[in-house]
């Protein structure tokens, strides 16, 4: 709802009853000579009777928007702006990655040339550059055969990116199997005491070994989980003495589980469709986002264009009537003239010879 500054308002109806006086004035003038300008009937068109009451309702409307353009600050999107609404309704975003020896394998990416974390890497910058990340803190739980959370709630986005280089998460662990439900239990700890639907949680790894049982429940702080995986889905590469590849049955049942979405990003980006509906950027409509200084620019052009182009539609709609002698009506009179005059002379000649 847009609270409308009373000096402007004040502005644009003093703006609007002097237009409506000149009209007024200038109506007065125009009646006397009325059958001059609209024919006989003395009468304009609908649409010139209209335009008076529009015009100065496009006058009250441009005081408006100049007055309020004038008087309210525009947005300043800056890094104080974000922390301070950060402060006061804080946004979280957990990311639980896996960082088993198996997401050092190469063959992640498009040209499947890159390792799986590398690919992580990619993916997680490209969901970075399209939120406002001010307005975000980020937690990262490594996950492995178990859970460790890394980092919790830092505005500091180097220090995430560190920890998807090249920084060797897996030997914080002892050798064994992955286990995803554990980073995922981790995630839900972190984020049950914050705010109802502020956290998105994002799991990133190539695939595990999911039982039928014990999928955690994420709280009321989680909005959504998008599972994404990494690494070639066809052909794997051996580690361990297994074929290790990207599991996508597994990652889409888990994602399912969760009531949330899978991606698979190995040779594409997440969707900003995607982005935007789990983090709930978009939540809004289009034009409630649109505040007072928005408006006022909107109305500025409408107004403005409309006084421009009134003259010209007056002219071409103003009356049906146009005065003066239609160029057809001439040249047919000048026919008819020119051939009354060439028969009168044969007559002429004829009656001088005595013929009857």
């Amino acid at each position: 709802m847009i609270e409308l500054p009373i000096s402007a308002v004040v502005v644009a109806l003093v703006a609007a009853l002097l237009a409506a006086g000149a009209e007024l004035l200038h109506a007065r003038r125009v009646k006397r000579l009325a059958p001059l300008a609209f024919g006989p009937t003395a009468r304009p068109s609908l649409f010139a009777r209209a335009a008076p009451t529009l015009r100065a309702l496009a006058f009250g409307g441009l005081a408006w928007a100049l007055c309020t353009l004038l008087v309210v600050e525009p947005r300043r999107y800056s890094g104080a702006t974000g922390a301070a609404q950060l402060t006061q309704d804080p946004r979280h975003i957990v990311l639980v990655l896996d960082v088993s020896p198996s997401m050092r394998l190469v063959d992640a990416g498009p040209q499947k040339k890159l390792s799986r974390m590398t690919r992580a890497r990619e993916l997680l910058e490209s969901f970075f550059s399209r939120i406002p990340l001010e307005l975000y803190r980020v937690s990262v739980v490594a996950t492995y055969n178990g859970a460790k959370p890394v980092v919790i709630d830092t505005k500091d986005l180097e220090v995430v990116r560190n920890m998807l280089g090249d920084l060797p998460m897996n030997f914080a662990f002892p050798a064994g199997t992955t286990k995803l439900f554990t980073g995922l239990e981790e995630a839900a700890r972190i984020a049950k005491p914050w705010n109802p639907r502020s956290t998105t949680v994002l799991l990133l790894s190539d695939g595990d070994t999911v039982p039928a049982t014990g999928m955690p429940k994420m709280p009321a702080s989680v909005r959504s989980t998008i599972v994404v995986g990494v690494g070639d889905p066809t052909v794997g590469k051996f580690i361990d003495g297994k074929n290790s590849r990207q599991d996508i049955p597994v990652l889409r049942q888990i994602a399912a589980r969760l009531g949330g979405s899978f991606h698979n990003g190995n040779e594409y980006h997440l969707a900003s469709d995607l982005i935007a509906d789990a983090t709930g950027l978009e939540a809004e409509d289009a034009w409630e986002r649109l505040g007072e200084r928005e408006y006022a620019l909107i109305a500025a052009g409408l107004c403005s264009a409309w006084l421009a182009l009134l003259p010209l539609l007056l002219r071409l709609a103003g009356t049906r009537f146009r005065p003066g002698v239609p160029g057809n009506s001439v040249r047919n009179a000048a026919s008819r003239s020119d051939g009354s005059q060439a028969g009168a002379a044969p007559r002429r000649a004829a009656a001088g010879a005595g013929v009857p």
